[in-house]
């Protein structure tokens, strides 16, 4: 256990120091903060890496497996109808948990909290059942993705503007921490029992699908608002002065973020307990280790969560600000791409992701293969981002040709690489970007007197996009080298096919 956590607290220190030190690098120099802050945002940066390193060994102790042996469970009932309702359960009970979901909500007056929340919930719920049928039915992602996106582009024709943006952040924010361990493992646990020759490429795909559902909740959603009243409503983030308030202003966000946590990972809970009450029937020394995993994954996530919101959620609105407001502000794009290529490697869940990816793939695809090509990707959206908040672009000349290059090279790499890219895009838009980068943009946007709802919005969906496009050029060139020949394509069947009964 003791090399386990030596090897989780050395990746996460290589994940958050590089973004630390270009922060604390700005803050000295060209974007200057004062001592309170600077020394918070060290500490926070602290407890970042603690955080990271829990939830990281959690995740592997506990919401991988519990994920797998559910999805499994899914599976070897052989009954669509229970695979449909319980999936639709399980997605929109822990949408309705997911804290970034309410953060993304008390932003957007236009939509009561409510309203919106349940609404992405059932289109969570909705489109993980979707994407359960493809794994059990075989059928093809980038057939069924390029429908669902034609008809997201073609109901955001008819949106405002200003909801645009936020549609499109939704399905970043509610593929968070806590959710997309779990659904990842929930398709590799359908896809092992399904068997057969595209196994392991349809064991990815889930996070994909389940970012869909937000976005054309929110657009049918806005058809029933007026846009007059989409207004930014979030407070500014305020810079501590003074010394003695730096300890109290971290501690006192613990016991916050612990019940958030708690109330997230109680519907993941609840799903497992029943399973295991009424078919699993794990013996008790295999749960006690996952009560343990659990445990490391709620002090982890507290952490994470309590720095995140604390010390970088206000660094990153000042900096941005003060960027913007230089005479040569053209320096902000080089700056947040830098940001952006380090950041995504403290984002947690891209950790999980990887280590699936290079589990799943026999290492045919590395986990530094994988963080650097997110890393790349990353750093193109927050040069996109920030060029579209200088010149005050509309969104709609960023994501039609981004997703239309995405979806059209779908079909020329290898179908794994499709899924886990697609994947990819969910994961690396995580409580790092809507924590962070997020408000880096509106402190931007505030300098520049733009509009944060149709300039700043949007920046989550940028980072959701441009993976997409990065670890399928990788697979072109993977496919290249190899003559097109991957491993996953050319599997033997895992186990004996199992087929579903209505």
């Amino acid at each position: 256990m003791l090399s386990a956590i030596g090897t989780k607290f050395k990746e996460a220190v290589s994940s958050v120091l590089p973004i630390a030190m270009i922060v604390l690098a700005l803050a000295f120099t060209i974007a200057p903060l004062n001592g309170p802050t600077v020394l918070l945002f060290a500490l926070s940066a602290a407890v970042l890496i603690f955080g990271m390193t829990l939830f990281t060994l959690g995740s592997e102790i506990a919401m991988t497996p519990m994920g797998e042996m559910v999805g499994a469970r899914l599976s070897e009932r052989r009954s669509l109808p229970f695979l449909v309702v319980a999936g639709f359960l399980m997605g929109a009970v822990i949408t309705i948990a997911e804290p970034d979901l309410t953060v993304l909500a008390a932003q957007v007056p236009a939509f009561p909290n409510s309203a919106l929340i349940f609404s992405v919930a059932a289109g969570v719920g909705l489109f993980l059942v979707l994407g359960l049928l493809r794994i059990v039915l075989r059928r093809r992602l980038n057939q069924m993705l390029l429908v669902l996106y034609a008809i997201v582009f073609l109901l955001a024709i008819f949106a405002d503007n200003d909801f645009l943006p936020v549609a499109f952040d939704s399905g970043g924010v509610t593929t968070g921490p806590i959710t997309v361990p779990f659904i990842l493992a929930l398709g590799v646990g359908v896809a092992a029992v399904r068997g057969g020759q595209s196994a392991e490429e349809d064991s990815f795909g889930l996070v994909a699908l389940c970012s869909i559902g937000p976005i054309l909740a929110v657009l049918v959603l806005a058809m029933f608002f007026d846009p007059a009243s989409s207004q930014y409503a979030a407070e500014t983030p305020a810079l501590l002065t003074a010394w003695e308030d730096v300890l109290p202003a971290l501690l006192s966000a613990f016991p916050h973020y612990l019940r958030e946590v708690s109330l997230a990972l109680l519907p993941i809970l609840l799903v497992f307990a029943i399973f295991q009450i009424f078919w699993l029937k794990l013996p008790a020394r295999r749960l006690l280790r996952m009560v343990s995993g659990i445990v490391y994954t709620l002090a982890g996530l507290c952490l994470f969560l309590a720095a995140v919101n604390v010390g970088f959620l206000p660094v990153g609105y000042a900096l941005g600000g003060r960027l913007a407001a230089l005479s040569a502000n053209w320096v902000i794009v080089p700056l947040a791409m830098l940001m952006g290529f380090f950041i995504v490697r403290a984002e947690p869940a891209v950790h999980v992701l990887n280590e699936q990816v290079s589990e799943i793939t026999d290492g045919v695809i590395g986990k530094r293969t994988m963080l650097y090509t997110l890393s790349l990707g990353v750093a193109a959206s927050l040069g996109l981002a920030m060029t579209r908040l200088l010149t005050g672009l509309s969104i709609w000349y960023f994501v039609l040709p981004g997703y239309a290059l995405a979806l059209g090279m779908s079909f020329f790499v290898p179908r794994v690489f499709t899924a886990i890219a697609f994947d990819s895009g969910g994961v690396a838009s995580g409580p790092m970007t809507a924590t962070f980068l997020l408000p880096f943009a509106l402190g931007a946007v505030e300098a520049l007197g733009g509009n944060p709802m149709a300039d700043a919005f949007g920046l989550v969906a940028m980072v959701a996009m441009t993976p997409l496009i990065a670890i399928q050029v990788l697979a072109l060139i993977y496919a290249i080298r190899t003559r097109g020949k991957v491993r996953a394509s050319v599997a033997e069947p895992m186990v004996e096919i199992i087929d579903f009964e209505w």
